[in-house]
């Protein structure tokens, strides 16, 4: 074995004093517990739910529409846009921007 060999991980003095360590983990602490924050998920009660918006509660053009499902602005391809949305309404958006 050679002399720059790389020591394990359990021996080392500082993993030991790791595991040792029995200081709480600050964001499991029992004054956090239940905070919302950035990481803390917010717990509502049936019927709470929030209200969730999607794209098709706002008017789209059929340009803007025709972009989005990938198309170039052509005077065909909007048409194309104008007659699904048309069409299918909302559910048009719904399929193309959820």
């Amino acid at each position: 074995m050679s002399s720059d060999a790389i020591e394990p991980i359990e021996e080392d003095p500082n993993t030991a004093e790791a595991v040792d360590d029995e200081a709480p983990v600050a964001s499991l602490a029992p004054e956090r517990r239940g905070t919302p924050d950035d990481v803390t998920p917010v717990f509502r009660e049936p019927g709470q739910e929030p209200t969730y918006r999607t794209g098709a509660e706002q008017q789209w053009d059929p340009e803007d529409y025709a972009v989005a499902q990938g198309w170039d602005p052509t005077p065909e391809n909007i048409e194309r846009a104008r007659k699904q949305l048309a069409e299918w309404g909302p559910a048009a958006i719904e399929k193309t921007v959820p």
